[in-house]
């Protein structure tokens, strides 16, 4: 049991339950009968185990909170997100339970417990890349959306950006302003996001007869990637007018190395990168235009999807957001 006090996971050992049945039990779910409710009252009772929260459960019903389960340790995609679910949850008075499970499994099994433990409505699990993530470790009693990150279990929903979109819109934009000799860095090729954009970019450069100037470059998601992709891709000689960094990180890095080797942005080489992380893309100088991922707009569509669920509604499948382009002083010049 440990120093912390009883969890739920003691009570629904006691009781001779399931995590996920010990819940619903505490919380006064119908779907629970009345013999093994009893048991984990009686249990709850003897472990002492918030005897006042289990009651107001009881009385009371559906709690008003929801919990937010991210694994993105600083907050570049779960807080947008976040502050998107809140717009979304705000007018029906809900409130988000925000944690950070860090990519591991049993920090998330453990936050799911103490979570289910407050009696929360339902949650919305944040991933930290593209790639499908490994169905939960556990039984969830309450209604479960994805974002970000699609879960591989069949029956769940997902909300996930369309980076295949991302990659064409930012190639199409570099076309239109007559741009015709590419490169692209990008980050680790492990990435689905990486593939997707990839074959966003090939997808218009196909349909316009154009094809990169280099073998793309991938590495790190970072500046410093960024700067020596671009030391590299002007030592080999290579002529190119326009450069599609697959995130902000890579392309304000790459800003650096092009403004320390006299190349003069956009007019030399317009660049475009992806994420529209506000807080690179608006204080590099030039400010980077950028694909926006929507991620705000993502956790807007998660919480009213998990608001129709919680009130009795089946929803599954992965809902692509299509992505926008934000055009500033990197393209198109001051």
């Amino acid at each position: 049991m440990g120093n912390g006090g009883p969890r739920l996971r003691d009570v629904a050992e006691a009781a001779g339950v399931s995590v996920a049945t010990a819940s619903k039990a505490l919380n006064g779910r119908q779907d629970v009968s009345a013999a093994t409710r009893d048991k984990v009252l009686q249990a709850s009772r003897l472990l002492s185990f918030r005897p006042n929260r289990a009651a107001q459960q009881l009385q009371g019903g559906a709690s008003g909170t929801v919990g937010l389960i991210a694994s993105d340790l600083d907050g570049r995609f779960s807080i947008p997100i976040m502050m998107g679910a809140e717009d979304g949850f705000g007018i029906e008075n809900v409130s988000v339970f925000l944690t950070d499970a860090r990519g591991d499994l049993i920090r998330e099994r453990h936050h799911l417990e103490a979570l289910m433990a407050r009696g929360v409505d339902g949650f919305i699990f944040v991933g930290s890349r593209t790639d499908p993530r490994p169905p939960i470790a556990m039984e969830v009693p309450v209604p479960v959306v994805h974002v970000y990150a699609p879960s591989s279990e069949p029956n769940s929903l997902s909300f996930v950006p369309d980076n295949v979109d991302a990659g064409r819109k930012a190639t199409q934009h570099l076309l239109d302003l007559g741009r015709r000799r590419l490169a692209l860095i990008s980050g680790d090729p492990d990435y689905v996001a990486f593939t997707d954009r990839r074959a966003g970019v090939g997808e218009v450069l196909d349909g316009a007869g154009v094809e990169l100037v280099a073998p793309v470059r991938s590495g790190e998601w970072s500046e410093a990637w960024g700067r020596r992709a671009v030391r590299d891709l002007m030592a080999s000689g290579t002529d190119f007018d326009g450069l599609i960094c697959s995130s902000d990180q890579i392309g304000r890095g790459a800003l650096e190395s092009l403004a320390r080797a006299g190349v003069s942005v956009p007019d030399d080489v317009a660049v475009v990168s992806h994420d529209n992380w506000e807080v690179l893309a608006t204080q590099c100088t030039p400010q980077l235009s950028s694909v926006d991922m929507q991620f705000r707009k993502l956790g807007h569509m998660a919480s009213q999807a998990l608001l129709r669920m919680m009130g009795g509604e089946k929803e599954s499948g992965v809902v692509t957001l299509p992505c926008s382009l934000v055009v500033r002083e990197s393209t198109l010049g001051v």
